[in-house]
C-alpha cells in the first residue's frame, strides 16, 4: 500500500501545479476498480481495469567437479517408462578422472514478470493474463561450454499469454499452462523412492502433449468438486498435435482428489505414433494425526498396424504423527512394454521409510532409506540410506546437515562404483521482503564435489 500512498501523492502534487497534468494522471488516482474486484497486492487502476503486477529474480551458480563419469547406476530399464538408475537422486555425478580433469560450473539467472488485467463483465471477471520470462544460463562441464549455448537459456519472451473470462465457470484461451492434474502422489518419507524420483517425484504422467496454446473450460460444481476440460498442444505441426484432456477434481473434509485424462495426436486425423492415452489419479486423506496416499497413472500409445505400447506406475505412502515423532513408509512399482518395439520391459519395484524426531526446539532429525528392484534377472538394485538433521539457528538462518550412501548389489564389475559415500550442508536465510538465499555443499566418496549459491526476491 506504500507504493499506492506515493502514486497518489505523486499525482496529488502535480496536480496542485498543473491541473491538465493531473488529468493526463488520471489513470493513477482511481483505486476504486480494484477494491471493488477484491484485487491487491501491486496494482494500477483505470476507470473500468485493474492491472496487478508481480515479478522474480533468481539466481544460481554451481562449482565443483560433476560431471557425469563412473557413477553408481543399475543398468536402467528402457522403452516407455524411461531411466531408472540405481543411485536414483543423486546430485553429483562422479568426477572425470586423469590428466587434464577440468571443473565444472553452471551460472543462471532467471526472470518473471506477470501482468494481470481485470474488469467486470456479465459472466464474471475478465482478464488478460501475460508472464514474460527469461533464462540466462551458462554450463561449463570439464572446461568446455557448449558450441550452440544452453538448450534451456532463452530470451526475454511471453511464456503465457492468454485471455480468461468467468468466477464459478472460466473460460481460458491462448499460450498457457495445461489443466492436467498430477499432484496427489508425492511419498511422504524424506528420501522419496527411486522410479517416482526419476518421474519428477510422483507417478509417471505419461505421454501427455499439454499446454502451449489451448481452449480450457472449468466449472465449480460446488461441494469441493471443480471438472475440467480442454484442448491442448495446438500449437504443435508435428503427430503429437492436439490434445483433448479432461480433469475432476475434489477438496474438502481432509481430503484431495482427482483424476486427469488425455488423448494426444488428434489434429492430424491420422493414426500414427503420435496417438496416445494417459490417465493420472491420486488421493490425499488427512485424518488427526494420519496421513494417507495413494496414486496411480497409465497410459500408452501406436507403434504400428495391430502394435501398441503401455506403461502403468502405482505407489501408496502414509505417515503418522507421535507427539515429537513422526514415521512415513512408502511403496512403487511400475510396468510395461517398449514405446518402439511393444516388447515387454518387466515389473520394478521400490519401497522406502523414514522416522523424524524433533529432538529440541527447532531441531529436527531424520533417519530413512529406499529401496529398488528393477525386476530383470542379472541386473543391479539399488539403494540409499541417509541421516539428516534441520537445525532453525535464528528465526531467519536454518541449516540443514545430511551424510548417506547410495549403492548396488551385486557390485558391477570395473570401473563403475559399488557404492558412494557423500555428505551435504545446506545454510538457508530468508530475512523477510520476499528475498531467500542459501549455501550448499556437497561431497563423495568417489571424489566428487560441489558448492551451490542461490539467491532469490519476488514481489506482487
Amino acid at each position: 500500500m506504500k507504493l499506492k500512498s506515493l502514486i497518489l501523492g505523486s499525482v496529488a502534487a502535480a496536480g496542485l501545479s498543473t491541473a491538465g497534468f493531473a488529468a493526463d494522471l488520471g489513470v493513477l488516482t482511481s483505486l476504486d476498480v480494484c477494491d471493488e474486484l477484491g484485487l491487491s497486492g501491486l496494482t494500477i487502476s483505470s476507470d473500468t481495469n485493474c492491472l496487478q503486477i508481480s515479478g522474480s529474480v533468481s539466481y544460481t551458480f554451481e562449482y565443483g567437479n560433476f560431471n557425469n563419469s563412473g557413477v553408481v547406476a543399475a543398468t536402467p530399464i528402457t522403452g516407455s517408462f524411461g531411466g531408472v538408475n540405481g543411485d536414483g537422486g543423486t546430485n553429483v555425478d562422479a568426477p572425470s578422472f586423469g590428466p587434464g580433469t577440468q571443473q565444472d560450473f553452471d551460472s543462471k539467472v532467471e526472470t518473471f514478470l506477470k501482468f494481470v488485467g481485470t474488469a467486470s463483465s456479465d459472466f464474471g471477471p475478465a482478464r488478460v493474463v501475460i508472464n514474460l520470462r527469461q533464462r540466462d544460463y551458462t554450463r561449463v562441464r570439464n572446461g568446455v561450454a557448449p558450441a550452440a549455448g544452453h538448450p534451456d537459456a532463452h530470451p526475454l519472451r511471453a511464456q503465457d499469454a492468454y485471455v480468461q473470462v468467468g468466477d464459478t465457470t472460466i473460460l481460458s484461451a491462448g499460450k498457457k499452462g495445461s489443466i492436467f492434474n498430477e499432484g496427489d502422489d508425492e511419498p511422504f518419507n524424506f528420501t522419496g523412492l527411486f522410479i517416482s524420483k526419476d518421474a519428477d517425484v510422483g507417478v509417471w504422467e505419461g505421454p501427455v502433449r499439454k499446454g502451449g496454446h489451448v481452449i480450457q473450460l472449468e466449472s465449480q460444481f460446488g461441494e469441493g468438486i471443480v471438472g475440467k476440460i480442454g484442448l491442448e498442444a495446438l500449437d504443435r505441426v508435428d503427430s503429437q498435435a492436439g490434445s483433448l484432456i479432461g480433469v475432476l477434481e475434489y477438496a474438502g473434509e481432509g481430503v484431495t482428489a482427482h483424476i486427469s485424462g488425455s488423448v494426444g495426436g488428434l489434429l492430424d486425423a491420422v493414426q500414427n505414433t503420435g496417438d496416445t492415452y494417459a490417465v493420472h489419479a491420486g488421493v490425499t486423506g488427512t485424518f488427526d494425526a494420519f496421513k494417507l496416499r495413494a496414486a496411480g497413472a497409465v497410459g500408452g500409445g501406436y507403434i504400428a498396424p495391430g502394435s501398441n505400447w503401455y506403461y502403468w506406475n502405482g505407489l501408496v505412502s502414509g505417515e503418522a504423527k507421535f507427539d515429537m515423532f513422526k514415521v512415513a513408509l512408502s511403496a512403487e512399482a511400475a510396468g510395461g512394454t517398449s514405446s518402439t518395439t511393444g516388447v515387454d520391459v518387466g515389473t520394478d519395484y521400490g519401497f522406502g521409510g523414514s522416522i523424524g524426531a524433533t529432538v529440541a526446539e527447532g531441531v529436527e532429525i531424520n533417519l530413512g532409506g529406499r529401496y529398488f528392484n528393477d525386476g530383470t534377472a542379472g541386473v543391479a538394485d539399488g539403494y540409499q540410506v541417509a541421516a539428516q538433521i534441520v537445525a532453525a539457528l535464528t528465526e531467519t538462518v536454518k541449516l540443514t546437515g545430511e551424510i548417506g550412501v547410495y549403492g548396488i548389489t551385486p557390485a558391477p564389475a570395473a570401473p563403475a562404483f559399488s557404492s558412494d559415500f557423500y555428505g551435504q550442508a545446506t545454510l538457508a536465510w530468508a530475512p523477510g521482503g520476499g528475498f531467500s538465499s542459501e549455501v550448499s555443499a556437497k561431497v563423495q566418496q568417489n571424489g566428487a564435489y560441489k558448492v551451490t549459491f542461490k539467491a532469490a526476491k519476488a514481489f506482487q
